[in-house]
């Protein structure tokens, strides 16, 4: 995932403001990590370079 997104990803339940965790990166993109809704109190995995923004109900 290229850091520039988190500029423009919102959260899925509730619009608002994600924070970025990274935890492994490359040279060009975000590996692992997470972001983060302060409003829902849920963290959205990074796997692979994709974030999961599936709402919470619907992810494994």
């Amino acid at each position: 995932m290229k850091e520039e997104l988190v500029e423009i990803l919102v959260c899925p339940v509730c619009k608002g403001h994600l924070g970025l965790t990274v935890t492994e990166r490359d040279d060009a993109e975000i590996v692992t990590g997470s972001l983060y809704c302060r409003g829902c109190d849920y963290y959205y995995p990074i796997t692979d370079a994709i974030p999961n923004l599936l709402p919470p109900e619907m992810q494994d």
